[in-house]
């Protein structure tokens, strides 16, 4: 069961229109099981991105979780050479890094169980603040 809604929809959508718009690229949304987005600059493919609501401001925002499938995802499938990244949209902003240069911690997190929801509970990274995640206010 699908729990995104389109209040989630217009938090992504924010969020990758102001990192392009910081960086003069295009991007290009992918399938409902898939990494969020393609991006291009010159119309040439350059990288991956996945965006992660954050119900905070951005300087409340941290540790920042992601579950570990979406990570193997964004960097197993399509590789490091084509600049996984990943967005968390907060209220007021962006924070955003390449996947590559983060360190985080694994341990089980995730939200609270719904009722039919498969990823709830499951394994996740946690990243705090670091050198190599940038921020952006809307």
């Amino acid at each position: 069961m699908r729990f995104e809604n389109e209040t989630h929809l217009d938090r992504e959508n924010r969020a990758i229109e102001k990192f392009v718009s910081m960086f003069s690229l295009t991007y290009k949304k992918l399938g409902d099981n898939d990494i969020d987005f393609q991006l291009f600059k010159n119309e040439r493919l350059i990288g991956f991105v996945e965006v992660k609501g954050r119900h905070k401001n951005l300087a409340e925002a941290y540790p920042l979780p992601v579950a570990i499938r979406k990570i193997s995802k964004l960097q197993g499938e399509y590789g490091p050479r084509l600049n996984p990244i990943i967005i968390w949209a907060c209220h007021d902003g962006i924070i955003y890094g390449k996947l590559m240069k983060l360190k985080g911690n694994i341990e089980e997190g995730g939200r609270p169980p719904r009722p039919q929801a498969k990823n709830d509970q499951e394994l996740m990274a946690y990243y705090t603040a670091q050198e190599d995640l940038h921020h952006a206010e809307y």
